[in-house]
């Protein structure tokens, strides 16, 4: 099995690029996200790559960070109803960040914005990895705590609200969430929803 390629650029096409490795030319599946990111072709590149193996096929997927990779399992193996190429067009839409506090937050719109992500998958997404997400949010465990919490509409008063008013103000749940994380912190527990409000303003200012 292939864990990993380095070598250099040779081709990016639409949904896959080709590294050369020594001569050999290895044709790895890769999101949007993922193609982006690449250098152009002639320099060197480093993939994470998934090796797929079914009856009638070998295929290479790749991916610019382990934690991407793992995303990629996560929905391959744990969600009915998605196979490679959905969790590719899902990572493609959604950045592993984006995905865990779409997850945490039961944003079922925003998990379903994926193309070939239709309500049903999106809600089975959300309740399968909900336990699994926070693990591999890459985001700090107080923030995705948070957002679990209002996901699950047992946040504090005064953190749902000040989520609630900054979202008022045309911010998504997530962004507000985020924010209003990072504001907990530095104001502590016991923080009204009005200096919330205040200093998540200061944090999206940024």
């Amino acid at each position: 099995m292939i864990g990993k390629l380095k070598g250099v650029v040779d081709e990016i096409g639409e949904d896959h690029c080709i590294v050369d490795v020594h001569g050999v030319g290895y044709v790895a599946y890769c999101s949007t996200r993922t193609l982006a990111t690449l250098p152009s072709p002639g320099e060197a590149v480093t993939l994470h790559i998934e090796t797929y193996v079914r009856e009638d096929m070998i295929r290479l997927y790749g991916f610019g960070s382990a934690l991407e990779r793992e995303w990629f399992l996560l929905l391959l193996n744990n969600v009915q109803g998605v196979g490679a190429k959905v969790a590719l067009a899902i990572l493609s839409t959604l950045s592993p960040s984006d995905l865990a506090n779409a997850i945490a937050l039961k944003d079922i719109a925003m998990v379903s914005r994926a193309p070939g992500v239709g309500k049903k998958v999106a809600e089975r997404i959300v309740i399968e990895l909900k336990n699994k997400a926070p693990a591999f949010s890459g985001a700090p465990s107080g923030t995705i705590g948070l957002m679990q919490e209002l996901g699950e509409g047992v946040a504090a008063a005064p953190v749902a609200d000040a989520v609630s008013a900054l979202v008022n103000l045309g911010y998504s749940r997530d962004v507000a969430a985020t924010a209003v994380a990072n504001a907990v912190k530095s104001a502590g527990e016991g923080a009204d929803s009005a200096k919330l409000i205040r200093l998540g303003l200061k944090e999206l200012a940024r």
